[in-house]
């Protein structure tokens, strides 16, 4: 059992979960959970809008290079956000603090994803539509994870022009992001042309999350209902992703869903989860499934902290997070 002293992140949540037992949020409540932790990195990097051909329209990419000369082609990661596939954007701090932090850590390229985003579920609001998408598109699996491939295969072809290796490309995701990269990784590789490495950081890895451990429980106990990714939760997010019931989807899809056989064509894998955080089980299972796979995989509990803990600007543990994606970087 740990124990330590408790985060900043862990003072909030108490306080939060203090204000939920005398009813609603407040406006105030909110503002608090939410507010910085500190003030955001600045890197020297150059900084360009993109587009990169697919299939069902062009995918925008941004891309971050190191403004410092560098002595050969660069390591590149290609990283897709989060957003439950419903939302989610390039300016996001997940999206686009990651990307900086990375860039410049690693002295590495990044190229960031702006994937087609699903329409949330029947009575929700219309997704943002990316420009040159087809009116009538209804986004569903496997588009948003069309659009990934694309820019891995974008990014691939222009190695000249970025500064890259194709040969040193890792492919890395947040939350659906994770996912998405995931299952893009898995595509690629049964194609033959699998990623240098996976970096997933709290992926949606299997549509419905694996039971709990106890010690997970114990962590998990005390999170406020709407930090909660719960079995209903799950289902409804899984099943507008897929566009159909969770009994039709396939390891393409969620790649928890995978044989050992499918998955031991995957390259070395990095998985990171949160500590209070309930997909944290999808995480350690698939960590547990790639091992049996044969798989090179390393799974790693950010303590301290919910999910999403890389849209916390200037939250220590997520410059820590960005410390570890660099460092992998560094090995390719």
């Amino acid at each position: 059992m740990r124990v330590t002293a408790p985060t900043e992140m862990e003072r909030r949540l108490r306080t939060l979960v203090s204000a939920l037992a005398h009813g609603p949020l407040t406006p105030e409540d909110e503002a608090a959970w939410n507010a910085p932790y500190g003030r955001a990195e600045r890197w020297d990097l150059r900084i360009e809008d993109r587009e990169a051909p697919g299939p069902h329209g062009p995918v925008p990419v941004r891309v971050y290079t190191p403004i410092v000369p560098a002595n050969g082609p660069r390591a590149v990661l290609v990283f897709c956000h989060g957003g439950s596939f419903q939302h989610g954007d390039l300016e996001m701090p997940e999206g686009d603090h990651t990307a900086r932090g990375v860039a410049g850590r690693a002295d590495a390229v990044v190229v960031s994803v702006d994937y087609r985003l699903c329409d949330e579920p029947p009575g929700g609001s219309p997704a943002r539509r990316l420009p040159g998408t087809a009116p009538d598109l209804d986004v569903r699996a496997p588009i948003p994870c069309d659009d990934v491939i694309a820019a891995v295969d974008w990014t691939r072809a222009s190695a000249d022009e970025l500064g890259i290796d194709p040969g040193r490309l890792a492919l890395g995701g947040a939350s659906a992001g994770g996912n998405l990269a995931a299952a893009a990784s898995l595509r690629l590789a049964e194609e033959g042309r699998a990623p240098a490495a996976s970096l997933l950081m709290y992926p949606v890895i299997h549509p419905l999350n694996p039971e709990a451990t106890d010690e997970e429980a114990r962590a998990l106990g005390d999170l406020p209902g709407h930090l909660r990714f719960t079995p209903e939760k799950m289902r409804r997010m899984s099943e507008n992703y897929l566009g159909a019931p969770l009994e039709q989807a396939t390891a393409h899809d969620f790649p928890g869903l995978a044989t050992p056989e499918q998955l031991s064509v995957l390259p070395r894998t990095y998985l990171e989860s949160d500590e209070l955080d309930d997909l944290r089980t999808s995480a350690r299972r698939y960590a547990e499934q790639l091992a049996v796979a044969g798989v090179e995989v390393e799974h790693e509990v950010r303590r301290g902290v919910t999910h999403g803990h890389l849209n916390k600007v200037g939250l220590p543990q997520a410059a820590a997070s960005r410390d570890r994606l660099a460092a992998l970087m560094k090995e390719l």
